[in-house]
């Protein structure tokens, strides 16, 4: 609940929900449900991409740094992909620019390719779950615009590590995905 008892979703941006992933003490795990996601931090970087423009050197270090400090920590960071084929411009973008350096830095990026299987059973939800006790869902439009995210209170979390352990179980690591 709220601090002020009130049943208002508890919204998290900026620093507060950057704190998240300072702050876990031994694993984040994020699904990734959507094919396509517009984020206006992305834009340029996307346009870029779809124009056969050369990846900007350092790109999305400060991600692979954080990444690398909690992984050289021992803590984890895990995120299982869902994707369609063929895949979306997007799904293309993070495949070749994005995802690669997350890998080298650390994380473990796992791909769970669901064009030719009936539904496995996981959620429509895109969420960060941290220490197996903390949940944050990302809600999305249509198009993939990111509305807000919102941390669940008193989340049911055997049933998130229930999708977090399905997810795992039907994926293949990033680096064995062939499209």
């Amino acid at each position: 609940m709220p601090v002020d008892g009130s049943n208002a979703p508890v919204l998290l941006d900026g620093d507060e929900w950057q704190a998240y992933f300072r702050n876990f003490k031994r694993s984040a795990f994020r699904l990734e449900v959507h094919q396509t996601y517009t984020m206006p931090a992305e834009a340029e970087t996307v346009r870029a991409f779809l124009a056969g423009e050369s990846m900007p050197d350092g790109f999305n270090a400060s991600w692979h740094d954080l990444i690398r400090d909690h992984a050289t920590a021992g803590r984890r960071m895990t995120r299982a992909k869902i994707v369609r084929r063929p895949l979306t411009d997007y799904s293309r973008y993070l495949f070749e620019w994005c995802i690669p350096g997350n890998v080298a830095a650390g994380e473990n990026y796992q791909i769970v390719d669901v064009t030719d299987r009936p539904n496995l059973g996981l959620p429509e939800q895109d969420f960060w779950m941290f220490d197996e006790s903390t949940v944050v869902h990302l809600n999305y439009r249509p198009d993939g615009t990111q509305i807000n995210r919102e941390l669940i209170q008193n989340p049911d979390i055997g049933k998130y590590v229930a999708w977090r352990d399905l997810a795992l179980e039907s994926a293949v690591p990033f680096g064995a995905y062939r499209t």
